[in-house]
């Protein structure tokens, strides 16, 4: 999946099943400055954030927006589990639930 809005990197994001949900890899960006970030998503994390059954790859495009809106994408870490953004940011899950619940 890929999503591309004006004046944003567009972000691409693939997803495998893994035993406990799925691991994906998103791609900010098409130039030379684009990251690629490898992020677990556990199905009890889709199931929260994201009550009305969005796909893993739907959360993780709105989950990057979240971030890219607050921090350059060189900021995010490279590998992490997606509730790790709700230390970071306390207002993350009310948010995902806001746009995808």
């Amino acid at each position: 999946m890929t999503l591309q809005d004006p004046g944003r990197p567009p972000i691409s994001v693939t997803c495998e099943p893994s035993e406990a949900g799925w691991r994906c890899e998103v791609r900010v960006g098409d130039d030379p400055g684009s990251t690629e970030h490898a992020v677990s998503v556990d199905r009890a994390a889709l199931a929260r954030l994201a009550p009305r059954a969005a796909s893993p790859e739907e959360l993780l495009v709105a989950s990057f927006r979240f971030l890219l809106a607050r921090e350059p994408r060189e900021a995010i870490m490279r590998a992490f589990e997606l509730p790790l953004i709700s230390r970071f940011y306390a207002d993350y899950g009310t948010e995902m639930r806001r746009r995808l619940g």
